[in-house]
């Protein structure tokens, strides 16, 4: 009886797990919210780096420590790399020891949120609110003395506008 119940989860179920994908999988919201910026998949690889594409239109995640805004000390503005939206401003970054790029707030109504479960647990998925693009994750472990949120963003996701 066994061999059956396994044959027949074998055949109906399927043994390919999200780990043999090449590519992270797609944040199901993406496909329900509507954007105001909206593209086809062929249009989003040929504006973006493949980095970019992976982070922004796959739900990936860059390597800690590979972003050159982590140690940004200018001043000035964060924008969506896929939209140009302003996401975060310079004064509220700060160095969160986790190789990413932290904020402490967002610019409000710019970034939107989701729960994701891809390691099992929930998380707060951050994303670009014009284009859906995914940021990252927002935890509750930020400084104490402002907002205790930690916006931990991929630097792929972003471009930086110094102030003038």
């Amino acid at each position: 009886m066994k061999k059956i119940i396994f044959a027949l989860c074998v055949v109906f179920i399927g043994c390919k797990g999200t780990s043999q994908e090449k590519e992270a999988p797609k944040l199901d919201t993406k496909k329900k919210e509507q954007f105001k910026v909206t593209k086809t998949e062929a249009e989003w690889r040929k504006q973006l780096t493949d980095m970019q594409f992976y982070v922004l239109r796959k739900a990936g995640t860059e390597n800690p420590g590979s972003s050159e805004l982590l140690n940004n000390k200018q001043k000035g503005v964060y924008t969506c790399a896929a939209c140009g939206t302003e996401l975060f401003k310079s004064e509220h970054k700060f160095d969160s020891g986790t190789g990413w790029p932290s904020f402490d707030r967002e610019i409000k109504g710019n970034v939107a949120y989701d729960v994701d479960y891809d390691l099992g647990y929930a998380r707060t998925e951050e994303h670009c609110a014009t284009c859906g693009g995914h940021l990252g994750h927002v935890f509750n472990d930020g400084p104490r003395q402002t907002t205790g949120k930690r916006h931990c963003i991929n630097g792929a996701a972003l471009n930086f506008v110094p102030e003038k």
